[in-house]
Formats: structure tokens, C-alpha cells, sequence
């Protein structure tokens, strides 16, 4: 069987900003429809691509509420254009205090509807003598915590904006959970750009093996601020695979493959054992799926959240919906696959329970009629204690036979993502 293709087109775009609304939006338009053009699914947009203020007032003033009418266009493109989007960091406005607004960064589907949000957390404070003086705090406020990385068609994207990208514990901190590409949408200084940009971005790349994706804001927005540009896509080795030049406005479309992400981060943790991502054929930001070693009937797999905690009350609130919610969708590919109405789902929960990985997984197995004796369910817990307990390696199956299994499944995964 072929291999289904895990490779997704994107779009990082360049613009320069000013203090006209309106003029932003028809660049941003133009841009969002030439990736539509080039065959792009997501566009990735830099931070102020609504409006760059020319002074401490105009930055407040023009700011937007997150369901007004600039971003309700925005939604609006991207349904037309049956796009997602990343919105790099708008000037939200603050309903608490009504001053400083947020500077929040959105991720929109093609359906227009809000999936992510993100308040920048690092405020960009900065005065060099002679050179340059941008004090963010003036006219910002900072936001009060981390999100979760998302699904989108591309893979699961990380949010982050601009400063954040001189903080690498946050894009670890991503990385662990579950992020295959990091967002770092800017409006970067001439000077310290031409110093750190793509370094910051290489570096952020290498030590998560991870995509970067960094849109950005290039040129004279007014009189008193430039941007220095060079909007680019790093890949997980640290190759920049598309670069805009300085001054340009554009967009660079390339393509994404989680294969290769996959490749570099060959193997994911599971108590003390290690799983191949050859194995595993569904992932979300905090749970995976892989294909057993040693089933107990066909089609047993195993659904693990991805940090390694030995018991079910470790777990938050939200992996713990993250969880079952996998496990949901894994037994209906399965039940697809095996064309069967039946299915165990089994939590060994603690050793006394039959636990043998200290790490939370569900068992899940499809079923058929007289498959384990003749009572209803006959054994089949005894088994799933005891299935992988003979010390003997010989009796497990190798990768490339559990590697044929993970491709089946990922293919009605991906012919059925709308679903899902």
C-alpha cells in the first residue's frame, strides 16, 4: 500500500504596515489570495499586520475587539478563500482596563471561526542610545498564559509572537506538547534584526525539530520606526527553506512534511519504553496513538497521552478530555477498518489493576463475534494483562510489520479529517 502523504503547502507573508486600516486589509487580502493562488492551505501573517501606530495614542486608539468588524473580514477571507489563517497579533482591545490593548495572535479556519488565541506573554522592551527606543509596555499589556498547540492541515502549530522567540524555554515547553511547527510572527527592529533574526529562528528550529514559521514586517512604517524583514521558514535541521528580501512585500509559499519531522523525533516516550513514529498513526497536541506490539486480537492498539504519567488522576482536566476524546476517534477508524459495531476499551490504571507501563494508556480492540471464546468479552481482560509480559523480544513483531498497519490507519484518518 502506498504511503499516504503527510505534506502540506504554506504561505509566509511580508508587509509594511502603517496607520491606515483600511490600506492593511487590502494588502493582507492580496496576499492571503496569491497563496490561495500558489495552492497554499494556511497563510501566515505578521504581527501588526492590522495597523502600526505613529505614536503612543494612534496605538491604543485604533485598536479592535476580536469580534469586530476588521476581524469578522478576516474570517470572511478566509472562508472565501477555504484557507487558515494566522492572524501574527492584532491590537485587541482591553475590555478590563481600557487602555493598553493586547497584542493577540489568532488562528482562524477556513471556516472563519477562531480555534487559537494567544496574548503575547514578552513585551518588547527596548532602548539602544543613538539607534533605537521601542518601549512595547507603553502601549501594550502583556498576557497571563500559555496555549496549547492546535491540529490544523498543516500540522500542529505553536503560537508565539515576535519577542517570545528570545525565550527558548516557551518553544520547548510547546514542543513537548505535541507542536510540530512554532509561529513567530514579528515586526523585528532593523538593528536587532540584522543581528538575530535568523539565528533566533534557526536555533528555535534545531533545538525542537521543529518547522518556524516567522512572517513579518519589513520597511519605514512611519518616520520613527523600520522594520528589518527577511520573513522566512526554517525546517527542522535548521535550513531555511524560503526567505523574503528586505523591503518586499510577498508572499513565499513551501511545503511542509511531518514525515520529516517525524524522522528527526524518531521515537516518543512511553514509561520506560520508547515507540517508533512508524508505529504511531494519530497524534493530537497532548495524546497519541500507535499500533501494538503484541496484540491481543487484530486491530488492539494502544491511545497514550503524550507526557508520561503513571496514573489516570495525574492527568489535567484538559489532557484528560484529550485523551478519551482519541480514544473516540482511534475506535471509529478502527471499527471502520475492521467493519465490526464492537469495541473494549480498557484502562489498567495502577500495577494491582494489571498495569505493566507506568504511563496512562487505553487499550482499545476491536471486536468480533466468538473472538475470544464464547461469553461475551470471555478472558479478554486476563489477556490484555498478560499479552506482553513474556520477556522473550521473538515473540514481538517488528517494525515494519507494525509500520504497514500504522499506514492503513493513517489513510482513513486522512481521508476522513473532516470528520474526525
Amino acid at each position: 500500500m502506498a504511503s499516504t502523504s503527510r505534506k502540506t503547502a504554506i504561505a509566509v507573508c511580508q508587509m509594511t504596515s502603517t496607520h491606515d486600516v483600511e490600506n492593511n486589509f487590502n494588502v493582507c487580502a492580496d496576499l492571503i489570495r496569491q497563496a490561495k493562488d500558489k495552492n497554499a492551505k494556511m497563510v501566515f501573517l505578521p504581527e501588526c499586520f492590522d495597523y502600526v501606530g505613529r505614536n503612543k495614542e494612534e496605538a491604543i486608539g485604533l485598536a479592535v475587539a476580536e469580534d469586530g468588524p476588521l476581524i469578522a473580514r478576516f474570517r470572511e477571507l478566509a472562508r472565501q478563500n477555504d484557507l487558515w489563517l494566522s492572524l501574527g497579533g492584532f491590537h485587541e482591545i482591553n475590555a478590563e482596563t481600557k487602555k493598553n490593548p493586547f497584542n493577540t495572535h489568532l488562528i482562524i479556519n477556513n471556516e472563519g471561526a477562531t480555534v487559537a488565541k494567544y496574548r503575547k506573554l514578552h513585551l518588547f522592551d527596548v532602548n539602544i542610545p543613538g539607534k533605537v527606543r521601542l518601549m512595547e509596555s507603553d502601549f501594550s499589556t502583556a498576557g497571563d498564559r500559555l496555549v496549547q498547540p492546535v491540529q490544523t492541515p498543516a500540522g500542529v502549530v505553536a503560537l508565539s509572537t515576535c519577542y517570545d522567540v528570545r525565550f527558548p524555554e516557551l518553544s520547548v515547553w510547546q514542543r513537548k506538547r505535541g507542536a510540530q511547527i512554532l509561529t513567530f510572527p514579528s515586526a523585528f527592529t532593523a538593528s536587532t534584526g540584522a543581528a538575530h533574526w535568523e539565528v533566533l529562528l534557526r536555533a528555535r528550529a534545531v533545538e525542537t525539530q521543529c518547522y518556524v514559521v516567522g512572517a513579518t514586517q519589513t520597511g519605514w512604517h512611519n518616520e520613527k520606526r523600520e522594520s528589518y524583514g527577511h520573513a522566512m521558514v526554517v525546517d527542522p535541521w535548521g535550513k531555511i527553506l524560503a526567505e523574503i528580501s528586505d523591503g518586499s512585500t510577498g508572499v513565499e509559499v513551501v511545503e511542509i512534511d511531518l514525515d520529516y519531522v517525524d524522522k528527526l523525533t524518531e521515537t516518543v516516550a512511553f514509561g520506560e519504553h520508547t515507540i517508533h513514529s512508524a508505529t504511531i498513526f494519530y497524534r493530537t497536541p497532548l495524546s497519541y496513538a500507535f499500533v501494538n506490539r503484541k496484540p491481543v486480537v487484530l486491530g488492539h492498539v494502544l491511545v497514550s497521552p503524550i507526557r508520561v504519567v503513571h496514573h489516570l488522576t495525574e492527568l489535567t482536566n484538559e489532557e484528560t478530555a484529550d485523551l478519551f476524546n482519541a480514544a473516540k476517534i482511534v475506535q471509529w477508524v478502527l471499527e471502520s477498518v475492521y467493519d465490526v459495531t464492537s469495541s473494549t476499551v480498557s484502562v489498567q490504571d495502577g500495577p494491582d489493576a494489571g498495569q505493566s507501563v507506568k504511563h496512562v494508556h487505553a487499550h482499545i480492540l476491536p471486536r468480533r463475534p466468538g473472538d475470544f471464546g464464547d461469553a461475551p468479552g470471555n478472558n479478554i481482560y486476563e489477556a490484555i494483562v498478560t499479552h506482553d509480559r513474556d520477556p522473550n523480544s521473538a515473540l514481538f513483531r517488528t517494525i515494519e510489520h507494525m509500520a504497514a498497519e500504522t499506514e492503513v490507519y493513517r489513510k482513513v484518518i486522512a481521508a476522513n479529517r473532516d470528520k474526525l
